[in-house]
């Protein structure tokens, strides 16, 4: 527990910098920083080498912080992410109290709940989201573990998590698309 701690409070003075660091989520490893943070999330899309156009996720602990990025959320939202049996991202409309480079073209951006034990305390800490993208160039394969990431996004980084460097990853999350008028399309199983 006390490297856990320790691990949260390096990661959290980083982002409070500005920085970008790599970490263990509860799916696969990611890139974050501070979703509030305009110039630290252009550094990830510089670093992944990915058109700003491509939208990347946030991690939020619970209902107050999705609630103050998003003024209305589908009840259908929560009936989904209480009946999910693995982590599922969901899109939603007008988000707000976001860096204006995270916000998809058509008004949405991708939230997921998270309960992982390091990123839970991190977002505690931060109280604001905290970016989420996977740990590869765009177009790149998907790293399913620490030892497949690439030494460029190693080095890439301002700070690297110690910790779960052994563990494989499960694959990346479900994402569903909600919209305030009732639609609901999954874009990945």
């Amino acid at each position: 527990m006390e490297n856990l701690n320790e691990e949260v409070h390096k990661a959290f003075e980083i982002i409070k910098e500005g920085g970008i660091i790599l970490y263990p989520t509860d799916t696969v490893w990611g890139i974050g920083c501070d979703a509030t943070n305009p110039e630290a999330i252009a550094k990830i899309y510089a670093l992944k080498q990915r058109e700003e156009t491509k939208s990347m996720i946030v991690l939020m602990n619970g209902e107050k912080m999705l609630y103050n990025v998003f003024k209305e959320i589908p009840e259908v939202a929560w009936q989904i992410m209480d009946l999910s049996e693995k982590p599922t991202t969901l899109i939603l409309d007008n988000p707000r109290n976001v860096a204006p480079n995270l916000i998809a073209s058509d008004k949405t951006l991708g939230i997921r709940l998270i309960k992982e034990p390091f990123c839970f305390k991190l977002l505690e800490r931060m109280k604001k989201p905290l970016v989420s993208t996977s740990a590869n160039i765009s177009g790149q394969p998907t790293p399913k573990s620490f030892k497949e990431i690439s030494p460029e996004i190693i080095k890439g980084v301002d700070y690297v998590v110690n910790l779960h460097r052994e563990k494989i990853c499960q694959n990346p999350s479900t994402i569903i698309k909600l919209t305030n008028d009732c639609q609901v399309k999954v874009i990945r199983k």
